[in-house]
């Protein structure tokens, strides 16, 4: 049923579990992950239906868990007394937003922080837009202001309250950014607004103004009875993103929980009644899978913008902000089912089930973690598997995807020198290019994604089959979220995993997590009657591999001497804008995939400012190809195995 609901309210924050209920436990945000994409631009590789594990660092995400402790150790707030923001959306086309905060009175000198990151594991310092701050106090008198740092202001002579007002750009695009455009306003709110380092756990109060007549607003917020949406501290906040657009919506039930989906994109783009079905199937699947469900209502953001090369993902407590390509939408049936159940997912595996290392989130600087292999990579293990509970992916497709994934591990040499863990810690390093060459650096999503993998078998093989993935993800949703607690990092895992398996597992995490050892495939899969073909296959020659980092354009990285590439023009550094005449998007990959030797490739790329048109004729070359199939003499006991793992579920009741 579609409707043009403003708000929905946080009836959600109260499950059925009192741990998790926003009444008892603080909630706190933690904006994550550098969601990057990645492609080797090779023939083979880009056809396959799935994005590589690099190139679904879009799909990617931001944390939130309960707390009993107090937000931040910096943090002594002198009052309850709540914050009090005005929004105003000063000049769409400029982009310029004018926000206000009142502090009541406290004391003399107030700092306020703007975060330095946010909705991704990269320091962004949205300090960058900021034009100007001014601050007076409640008779209208300007009171004296200064910079700190490049993020941090500090106010004099507040003592009995101030107004601090100051204008900032909203120009990211995407659902990792901050925007305001004439067509409209996506907003994560950390991006802008400052907080009083003082009372980031005072209740906050959000007030927007010179919205356009036609536009709605869509967010998790809950609404006041004078119209201000309230939170109950800075950080859960800044985990509800806003959308605020003339946008359509459409709402369904499932299992007892409601859901909404609110579009902004061309009404010619998408099919409402097309995104409600694969919805519907994935949060009834992954709700089953966790045998959980901890909110009452649910809110999934969707841009489908046509110009944009963005894509991905951004999970948040209540909602996830999900961006495809128009174009990928309508041809990649996989593409939005992809990024759903990847976001929805992690409503468990990192907001709830999360990494003590995570905590206390500190806005002002890089927050490290070893575990992202599990809170990332292994949340796309689970993603396949829901898509194939879901009925939207078949056993063909989810083995081809899983060896496009043994491939792009064994293509980066790094494999066999960075652990899964220590790619987790450098995740603050994948804004530079340089990081992503293939001897500098694995994918913890893609090495994540095979350890869930190979996790899942090994727990089923040591429990004789009683147990499985499902049931370490059920124990730590127990034992962890469940009762407010975080899960300490890698070791957290192990430990679920062994007290489901009742086995001692050191030797697989000191060996594949902690540890580079070079992993052998058929023994991985032999319990499920499969092994690793590697064959040759003749392929289109780019000439060329790029890399796509947090929804920008592709940037080349390498040209191959004497290439036809280099001879066309293209040079290390060039952005591609566009792909035979469209958008380089997050389907780059599987567009350079589509072509085959002899085939014409014409680039539009930018440089220094400068575009340009190169075109050349594409030659071929030999790779080797990956696949899962069959082993010679295949027993029922292997099938069987194989039947119910790729059911996402052990074969026997697990043991007490």
């Amino acid at each position: 049923m579609s409707h043009s609901c403003n708000t929905s309210t946080h009836e959600s924050a109260f499950s059925a579990y009192s741990a998790n209920s926003l009444g008892s436990l603080r909630l706190r945000a933690f904006d994550r992950k550098g969601r990057k994409e990645s492609a080797r631009c090779s023939q083979r590789r880009a056809h396959r239906p799935r994005h590589s594990s690099l190139a679904r660092f879009l799909l990617l995400a931001i944390c939130i868990a309960p707390l009993k402790q107090p937000v931040c150790a910096q943090t002594t707030a002198t009052s309850t007394a709540p914050i009090q923001y005005t929004v105003t959306l000063a000049d769409l086309s400029a982009h310029k937003v004018h926000v206000t905060i009142n502090l009541a009175p406290g004391a003399s000198e107030r700092d306020l922080q703007l975060p330095v990151w946010n909705a991704l594991y990269q320091v962004r310092d949205f300090s960058q837009y900021v034009n100007w701050v001014k601050a007076k106090n409640r008779e209208g008198t300007a009171l004296p202001i200064r910079l700190l740092d490049k993020s941090r202001w500090r106010v004099s002579g507040a003592a009995n309250g101030a107004e601090i007002e100051y204008e900032i750009l909203a120009m990211l695009p995407g659902p990792y950014g901050a925007e305001l455009t004439p067509k409209h306003a996506f907003v994560n709110l950390a991006e802008i607004l400052m907080y009083p380092v003082d009372a980031r756990s005072a209740p906050v109060q959000v007030r927007f103004h010179a919205v356009p007549p036609n536009w709605k607003i869509a967010t998790t917020l809950e609404k006041s009875p004078s119209g201000d949406f309230i939170a109950p501290n800075y950080d859960l906040l800044v985990d509800s993103p806003v959308e605020i657009s003339a946008f359509e919506e459409t709402d369904f039930d499932e299992g007892g929980a409601h859901y909404r989906i609110v579009v902004d994109a061309d009404r010619g783009d998408y099919d409402l009644g097309k995104l409600v079905p694969v919805t519907k199937k994935i949060v009834a699947a992954e709700t089953a899978w966790m045998n959980d469900r901890p909110f009452r209502t649910y809110l999934f953001l969707c841009h489908f913008p046509r110009d944009s090369g963005g894509g991905g993902g951004m999970e948040h407590a209540y909602s996830t902000a999900i961006e495809v390509n128009a174009q990928v939408l309508t041809d990649n049936p996989l593409a939005f089912a992809d990024v759903t159940a990847h976001e929805f997912f992690h409503l468990w595996n990192v907001k709830r089930i999360r990494p003590q290392s995570l905590e206390p989130v500190d806005y002002t600087k890089e927050n490290y973690t070893n575990a992202l292999w599990f809170s990332e990579g292994v949340t796309n293990t689970v993603e396949d598997y829901i898509l194939l509970r879901a009925g939207l992916l078949d056993e063909n497709q989810f083995l081809h995807r899983l060896a496009g994934q043994i491939e792009e591990l064994e293509d980066r040499p790094a494999h066999l020198s960075q652990s899964a863990e220590e790619s987790s810690l450098d995740a603050w390093l994948e804004k530079y290019q340089q990081y992503w060459t293939p001897q500098r650096s694995i994918s913890y999503y893609n090495e994540g994604d095979l350890l869930g993998v190979m996790l899942d078998l090994a727990v089923r093989d040591v429990s004789d089959d009683k147990a499985s993935l499902r049931e370490v993800f059920q124990w730590m949703n127990r034992n962890y979220a469940q009762m407010g607690k975080f899960f300490p990092d890698s070791d957290g895992v192990r430990q679920a995993a062994e007290a489901v398996s009742h086995t001692d597992l050191e030797s697989f995490f000191t060996k594949y997590v902690a540890g580079t050892e070079q992993i052998v495939w058929n023994d991985i899969f032999k319990s499920v009657g499969l092994h690793l073909i590697r064959q040759p296959e003749t392929v289109a020659d780019l000439g060329f591999s790029a890399t796509r980092t947090f929804g920008s354009q592709p940037v080349v990285m390498d040209v191959r001497a004497a290439s036809d590439a280099e001879r066309a023009g293209l040079v290390e550094g060039d952005s591609i804008l566009e792909i035979n005449n469209r958008v380089a998007s997050s389907d780059f990959q599987e567009r350079l995939g589509q072509l085959h030797p002899g085939d014409t490739i014409q680039l539009k790329i930018q440089s220094s400012g400068r575009q340009r048109t190169l075109q050349w004729k594409l030659g071929s070359r030999e790779e080797i190809e990956f696949e899962l199939k069959d082993v010679d003499n295949i027993t029922p006991r292997q099938k069987a195995r194989r039947a119910a793992w790729l059911k996402g579920e052990a074969q026997g009741e697990a043991r007490p």
